[in-house]
């Protein structure tokens, strides 16, 4: 069985056992954290969602915390001015274990919502 999830404005498809790098989560190593937009479940029987499928969730553990590669931009600007600018970044990813894909039952799990860590906090319903 697998699923598309979408998490940090991308989509992975996904299956039990696989490991992500994804934008950064507010989560610590080691502990579990559930997806809730669910695109899509594959399998047996294919289910797709309206945008999303309904009580579908995708469960994994955090590994670690990590930084991506570095990404060097150079800029040199018009001629006659000798001006250059060089800027490095490395993105701030997290890196999970794909423990479990729910096709229903994930509202009844228990288990904390994955929750990027630039967003603010969602207040409990």
């Amino acid at each position: 069985m697998f699923a598309v999830l979408k998490t940090g404005g991308k989509q992975y498809k996904v299956q039990a056992g696989d490991v992500l790098r994804v934008e950064k989560l507010a989560a610590d190593a080691g502990e579990k954290i559930q997806f809730n937009e669910i695109l899509m479940l594959g399998g047996d029987n294919l289910v797709v969602g309206a945008p999303l499928v309904d009580d579908a969730a995708v469960q994994a553990e955090v590994v670690d915390q990590i930084k991506g590669e570095k990404v060097i931009h150079f800029v040199k600007r018009r001629r006659k001015h000798s001006s250059k600018r060089t800027k490095g970044h490395r993105q701030q990813l997290t890196l999970i274990k794909v423990t479990d894909i729910l096709a229903s039952g994930a509202g009844a799990s228990g288990v904390k919502a994955a929750v990027g860590a630039g967003s603010a906090p969602v207040a409990a319903e």
